[in-house]
């Protein structure tokens, strides 16, 4: 449908790793555009855990333990079941805290206005909250500003880096870090095999490749995950054009 505007452009802090995808289906160019503010942002290291229980442990401690400093979490989720899940674990610690998914759209305004409070605890969807700056207390800033924490890839690497992007907004400090499974979804289609093997092998103790493999099997199952749903669109684009060569006598389609 965006085919057939006669002007079409957009914003988005993601587009340069879909430049390629861009060009071709719509025919529009990247202009990449400076911050209005230098970047303040600082990435952790991703924890990659062998179970989903040890995941949401450590997730569960690391949450407490910025909590008791008063430094406001952002906890990202790849879905609303996923999110209902994180409250279950958070609420099992007594850690109070709201949740932003499909289910609170009426009172998503009042939340993300919380999200940047002392002490805050915020579990939201990818969807849920996009495109709102959270404003941050002074004390929060002080405190180096609001902390993301990603419980789970998701299928592209550009929607991680949009979560990374609800924390650092205009100049604010921050902080974002991955903290993961190897029983996590983006695993699931490529079980079995050699696959196993090393993923098991990289989970023995005293393996020396034993966190870098961890992270690089991740990459890879995510990169190997977009390769795969972009072959996927194109295919539906070429579909798509020769279906309007074969009812040409309609118009041109756009």
């Amino acid at each position: 449908f965006f085919r057939r505007y006669l002007h079409l452009s957009g914003m988005t802090g993601t587009g340069t790793e879909v430049r390629g995808e861009l060009g071709s289906v719509y025919g529009l160019a990247i202009v990449p555009i400076p911050t209005n503010h230098p970047s303040r942002r600082q990435w952790c290291p991703d924890r990659i855990f062998e179970t989903m229980g040890e995941k949401w442990a450590a997730i569960g401690q690391r949450i407490a333990d910025l909590h008791r400093q008063g430094v406001p979490i952002l906890l990202g989720t790849r879905s609303v079941a996923a999110s209902e899940i994180a409250s279950q674990h958070l609420a099992a610690l007594g850690l109070e805290h709201d949740v932003l998914n499909a289910k609170q759209d009426g009172a998503e305004a009042a939340i993300v206005a919380r999200a940047g409070a002392v002490g805050g605890i915020t579990i939201a969807t990818n969807m849920a909250g996009r495109g709102t700056d959270i404003k941050l207390d002074q004390a929060v800033i002080d405190r180096g500003g609001l902390h993301v924490i990603l419980s789970e890839h998701h299928e592209a690497g550009r929607i991680d880096r949009q979560l990374a992007g609800r924390c650092a907004r205009q100049g604010d400090p921050g902080c974002f870090e991955a903290i993961l499974s190897l029983e996590d979804a983006l695993l699931e289609p490529y079980r079995g095999g050699l696959l196993d093997w090393l993923l098991l092998a990289s989970t023995r103790p005293g393996t020396a490749f034993g966190a870098r493999a961890r992270y690089w099997f991740m990459r890879w199952a995510q990169m190997r995950t977009e390769f795969s749903q972009s072959r996927i669109r194109k295919r539906l684009l070429r579909m798509d054009q020769q279906m309007g060569d074969v009812l040409s006598f309609s118009g041109r389609p756009e």
